[in-house]
């Protein structure tokens, strides 16, 4: 790089690039939008959904809005079960700029609140107290920030508690069982035979909100918001028949538990197996792993998932984790276009957090997400919207950074590390 040119934390555009301005206030949505969402995802559901669905309201009996409504992710069905399940009410979803992408003004006009993944953006906070004061409609929030990797709950901010005490609103959790198994987030292309079943639950009064504290109101969201689908699953007989069931299952349990390798995990078919080893492992119809030879060091996938993450854990409380490759990245500074800025390097360390470096038109840029202001990190199976492989985005208030590593299988653990490195930051400042 050269070093005799200053070196920015942003990308300078040509001038007819158009970046989104995501302090935007949302617009109220219109009635004819409520009308047309639920019918929309009625027609949708009873198309694409072979199996059907199911909604349970729980203590909702006289609930009205203004009240915010929380929900686990899992794929984009979630969407549909929500507007038909709170329909004739009006609901403000809090999105990422990607679920703009290409058609901001019908977003907008729906009454989203935009906002970049992982970031701290002051102008959200006016936004949701719009919805919920001046509008006093619903609002929608999606606190694991992303789709569940391996069908249990993710992480929950704080803000979220902080955000209900404030507004004095009531709570609402709707908990979507099925949506993952019929699509994982890493085979969400080919849609599986499994029914659905959405509960949405009143778990706050707005009188229970005044009187506890933040912390309490984190405590009884996070409370409610545990789901794990595998075991849901069993404890309802739901088979899962069809014979490609375990692909992709490889790109979250990226190490092998019989020789400790990591990313040379693959799958075919309804088969898991480690290409250092030869290690073999079944996805039954019940969604429990079985080793076709020898010891089945777990039958649970989630806790495969968990044991691959307490060994990144280790190894950066050991002081033996870092991450460093190129990476093709493609930015997305707008909601219409990803441009594509070149080759860069990337590092990841307890240091210096994520350290995005390369150059844009010969001019060079640095873009640095520190350890305490990322608690998770936005990763992207089979991306869509760009190369359709796997990915990872460091996102700023203006920007959005989509890196495509050289190295194979690692953006699972990068998460991890994110996330680990994030609690190990926490931790310390709370002793």
């Amino acid at each position: 790089m050269n070093e005799n040119k200053e070196i920015k934390d942003y990308i300078d555009y040509p001038a007819d690039v158009k970046k989104y301005d995501t302090s935007k206030l949302p617009i109220r949505q219109k009635f004819f939008f409520t009308v047309l969402l639920n019918l929309a995802s009625r027609a949708a559901l009873r198309l694409t959904v072979k199996k059907g669905y199911k909604i349970e309201k729980i203590n909702m009996e006289g609930l009205k809005p203004p009240y915010l409504l929380l929900s686990n992710h899992m794929q984009f069905t979630d969407f549909l079960l929500k507007y038909k399940a709170t329909f004739p009410h009006r609901v403000h979803t809090v999105a990422t700029l990607e679920g703009y992408y290409k058609k901001p003004w019908l977003v907008e006009q729906i009454g989203s609140i935009c906002k970049r993944k992982f970031t701290t953006d002051i102008s959200l906070i006016r936004s949701c107290a719009k919805v919920l004061r001046e509008y006093k409609d619903v609002l929608c929030i999606y606190p694991e920030a992303r789709y569940t990797p391996i069908g249990t709950c993710s992480e929950i901010p704080e803000v979220i508690g902080k955000l209900a005490k404030k507004n004095k609103v009531p709570v609402v959790v709707i908990i979507h069982h099925g949506n993952y198994l019929r699509a994982p987030f890493w085979d969400f292309r080919r849609k599986k035979a499994v029914p659905l079943y959405t509960t949405v639950k009143q778990i706050l009064t707005a009188e229970q909100v005044e009187q506890m504290s933040a912390d309490e109101i984190n405590a009884k969201i996070r409370e409610e918001m545990q789901y794990n689908e595998y075991k849901w699953q069993k404890d309802n007989n739901i088979r899962i028949t069809e014979d490609y069931r375990a692909e992709g299952l490889h790109k979250v349990l990226y190490q092998c538990p019989h020789c400790m390798t990591e990313s040379k995990m693959n799958s075919k078919g309804i088969h898991l197996f480690c290409e250092e080893c030869g290690k073999k492992w079944e996805l039954t119809e019940l969604g429990e792993l079985k080793a076709l030879e020898g010891e089945t060091e777990f039958a649970h996938i989630p806790d495969w998932f968990e044991w691959e993450r307490a060994n990144v854990r280790k190894e950066i409380e050991s002081g033996s984790y870092s991450f460093e490759d190129d990476v093709r990245v493609y930015t997305l500074p707008g909601a219409m276009k990803y441009y594509y800025m070149g080759d860069a390097k990337v590092r990841h360390n307890p240091e210096e957090g994520f350290v995005l470096e390369g150059s844009y038109n010969g001019e060079p840029y640095r873009v640095q997400r520190s350890v305490k202001s990322l608690y998770s990190l936005h990763v992207e199976y089979d991306y869509c919207h760009i190369e359709p492989i796997d990915c990872f985005d460091i996102s700023t208030q203006h920007d959005s950074f989509f890196c495509y590593p050289s190295k194979p299988n690692v953006i699972t653990k990068l998460c991890f590390a994110t996330e680990e490195m994030f609690k190990i930051a926490q931790e310390k400042t709370r002793a």
